[in-house]
């Protein structure tokens, strides 16, 4: 009678060592961590565009990101205290840095842009200073039907 010889799985036992030099592992080496710059500033181009007193139309600006400082300053501002509706004029006059080649940015260019422009600069406000959207996605519990909510107020200012 032959005996046969049964196989292991596993580990090799200590008489089954490969033969030749044992392998080396080189330490793996992880990726230095990408540093995303934060980025502050974005650039509009406005639908139709600040005419200045001379008649030259500004249509291209740069935004920046809003402070805290930004929403507070202008609830001290007396045109906002007697028209809340005011703030959205006063805060785009704090975090618009450049419209075309008009040399000092203030509320009183804000003011006076056409209604479509206004209405423009205050959504891509909300844009960029709520990373894209101020939606969020809930579920209803009685129905567990999924949908979206609007977190954001109304006006800029508000949350």
């Amino acid at each position: 009678m032959r005996r046969g010889t049964a196989t292991r799985t596993g580990a090799p036992a200590p008489d089954d060592t490969p033969s030749g030099p044992a392998p080396t592992t080189a330490p793996i080496e992880e990726p230095a961590p990408v540093r995303q710059q934060l980025r502050t500033e974005f650039a509009f181009e406005l639908p139709r565009g600040y005419v200045d007193e001379a008649g030259t139309v500004h249509r291209d600006g740069v935004m920046r990101l809003a402070t805290a400082r930004d929403e507070l300053i202008p609830l001290r501002d007396l045109r906002v205290q007697e028209n809340p509706a005011y703030l959205s004029v006063v805060l785009l006059g704090r975090v618009i840095t450049r419209l075309g080649s008009v040399p000092h940015m203030h509320d009183g260019v804000v003011e006076n842009m056409f209604a479509s422009d206004l209405a423009f600069l205050q959504d891509f406000y909300r844009q960029i200073n709520a990373e894209g959207h101020t939606r969020a996605g809930v579920t209803c519990p009685h129905c567990e039907q999924p949908f979206e909510v609007e977190l954001g107020g109304s006006r800029l200012g508000e949350s």
